[in-house]
């Protein structure tokens, strides 16, 4: 194939081909015949976790059918379904997720391997919504999971693409509901650091933008569910220092905001609120680069004053950071495997070798927290320094050994970070 590359350009795939079967069956068969495979999702990932050493299979073309089941609360669609999409499917049956991520482009079974998250105290990411995997293991057969009933459900879901290619995913759901989404500017680090909790709280989701310098917090974006009453801010003059945006804003500076979520406090669905960016526009054309670091909720106001205290050296680097909230939960190789946390996520301007060269001095940091890197982004440790961070690692290895005896689905990113060959 020609060169293919990641939505970002800063990494090209080593895989020969890019397979796109139409059937589940087809998906099967190319497993079954493969040396090596992985699946390929919508390319928001900035390493090398998608890549293989000899096929990849894309399953956009899948049917794209959705299947809402409204006695069990849930919805069954392909892996390669884009969380827009869903989004808006769900919303016209009169349903919602509970959450998304900033961008409303990515794949349902890429975000949930890599445990992808919105914002919220009370929010899990979007890989706790799964009830149902189907799984397409390296025999080529279908195995069918569930939380209900298979032991190591929880060792599946973020599966990191090492247990198989995931063809269809079921997700809770939950009746659909309106957001209202309020934007504060200039918010003195002091206050916000005073009353980070009382902050973080005070919508459904809140996300604080900043560039790490000076005494304030750039933006901060508030998401509040109308039905559950978080109206507070109708009317509000501040909010923690704060002043209300008198526009629509975009997360960077004279950046027009056409391309962002309706904003200055107009209620409306779901699925036009939750996430920061519209399914209608095409993402940026990638010209930037990503890291985020997952630090447990105890150690926010410290691993927040730790960043600020190398603004010298991330700043010049940096388009914009973005603080975000995240429950705990039971996933073996989620970052908020039994935390809460907070992310502390990056966003980079397209300088690979200084970004790489600054990502050891961040994760020093952070290491006195016991900072855990998204898995899709960039990020310095290896199996060795993570090994510490998550208790349920060596049950995954054990697991992926099982599915995966003639390691089919390994690949670099695999033998780096998990199982340190």
């Amino acid at each position: 194939m020609s060169e293919e590359r990641n939505w970002a350009g800063n990494y090209s795939y080593r895989a020969q081909t890019i397979h796109r079967p139409g059937t589940v069956e087809q998906v099967q068969e190319l497993v079954a015949g493969a040396a090596k495979i992985r699946a390929l999702g919508s390319r928001h990932s900035f390493n090398d976790i998608a890549d293989s050493a000899g096929a990849l299979i894309s399953l956009e073309n899948l049917n794209p059918a959705i299947s809402v089941d409204a006695a069990a609360s849930s919805v069954t669609v392909n892996g390669g379904m884009k969380y827009g999409t869903l989004a808006a499917e769900l919303q016209g049956q009169g349903f919602a997720l509970h959450n998304l991520a900033s961008l409303p482009h990515i794949s349902v079974a890429g975000a949930i391997a890599t445990a992808t998250h919105g914002s919220g105290d009370r929010n899990g990411n979007l890989a706790t919504a799964v009830s149902a995997l189907e799984i397409v293991t390296a025999s080529g057969e279908i195995l069918t999971v569930s939380r209900s009933s298979t032991p190591d459900f929880a060792g599946m879901v973020v599966g990191l693409g090492a247990l198989g290619i995931v063809t269809r995913v079921t997700l809770d759901i939950e009746p659909t509901f309106d957001v209202r989404q309020d934007v504060f500017e200039n918010l003195p680090w002091s206050q916000v650091l005073e009353n980070f909790d009382d902050v973080t709280s005070s919508a459904y989701s809140v996300s604080l933008f900043t560039d790490w310098r000076g005494d304030t917090v750039g933006q901060a974006w508030l998401k509040s569910r109308i039905a559950d009453g978080e109206v507070p801010l109708r009317g509000r003059s501040e909010f923690f220092g704060g002043t209300p945006a008198t526009e629509a804003r975009h997360i960077l500076p004279g950046v027009s905001a056409d391309s962002c979520t309706q904003q200055l406090g107009v209620p409306g669905p779901w699925s036009d609120r939750l996430a920061h960016f519209r399914m209608a526009f095409t993402p940026s054309s990638g010209e930037e680069l990503q890291s985020e670091y997952i630090v447990p909720r105890q150690h926010a106001v410290e691993a927040i004053e730790g960043m600020r205290a190398l603004s010298d050296q991330i700043s010049p680097l940096l388009q914009v950071a973005e603080i975000r909230t995240m429950a705990a939960d039971d996933l073996w190789l989620s970052p908020n495997y039994q935390q809460a946390g907070i992310g502390l996520h990056l966003t980079w301007k397209q300088e690979q070798k200084a970004v790489e060269k600054l990502l050891p001095l961040i994760q020093g940091k952070l290491a006195p927290f016991a900072a855990r890197p998204h898995w899709g982004k960039l990020f310095h440790a290896e199996a060795a320094a993570l090994e510490p961070l998550y208790a349920r690692l060596g049950d995954f290895q054990s697991l992926a050994e099982r599915l995966d005896p003639k390691h089919k689905f390994r690949n670099d990113f695999l033998a780096r970070n998990i199982f340190g060959a």
